[in-house]
Parts: C-alpha cells; structure tokens; sequence
C-alpha cells in the first residue's frame, strides 16, 4: 500500500477526498484504489497509469486530465466533466470504458481516439 501527500491531502486505497483540490496534480505512483473523488477538482492532473479501480468518481473534473492508457471500466462518472480530457492509446495499452456511467458527463474536446468504448 502506498499512501502519499498531495496538496495537503493523504492519498492512499480507500482516502476521503471529497471535494479535494488536486487540479494540476502528478497522482502517478499514487496508490487511490477505492478512493472517493466525488466532487473532487482534478482538471489538468496527470493520472496516467494510476490504478482507480473501485474509486468513487462522481461528479468529479477531470477537465484536461491525462487519463491515457486507464481502465475505467465500470466506474461511475455520472456528471464528472471530461471536457479536453485525454483518454487516448497510449502504446498498446487504451484507456478502457467498458460500462462506465457517463450519463450528464461533459465529453466535449475530449481525446478517444483508440479508446475502448
């Protein structure tokens, strides 16, 4: 388990990060599997690579994040704004959405180009 600090706020499985500011932050090596973002502020965050599996991303924005190459299947990103986000390949690996939730989501300017949709 790895629990990190960023901004102020401990990062690690299963973290209370509701309404967190973590816009414009490097989460890779970060460890927030099980995490609750619900409301949580992460436009421009570079998260490529982190493992969000079982994570609670509603309403979240993710306004251009760098979600390349992540696995979102299943997750639920009801009104989580992805404007400009990038979900593109990254080498042979895609970012995977799979039965994700993305009613009321903002999906404008977002990159999906080879993503598993």
């Amino acid at each position: 388990m790895v629990v990190v600090e960023v901004n102020g706020y401990w990062i690690g499985p299963g973290a209370d990060l509701r309404g967190a500011d973590l816009s414009g932050t490097d989460l890779r090596g970060a460890d927030p599997r099980g995490a609750d973002f619900t409301g949580a502020n992460l436009t421009e965050a570079n998260l490529k690579g982190v493992d969000l599996s079982g994570a609670i991303l509603k309403g979240v924005d993710l306004k251009g994040a760098n979600l390349s190459g992540m696995n979102l299947s299943g997750m639920n990103l009801k009104r989580a704004n992805l404007e400009g986000a990038n979900l593109s390949m990254v080498k042979f690996a895609k970012a995977y959405l799979n039965e994700a939730n993305l009613k009321e989501a903002n999906l404008e300017r977002a990159d999906l180009c080879g993503a598993n949709l």
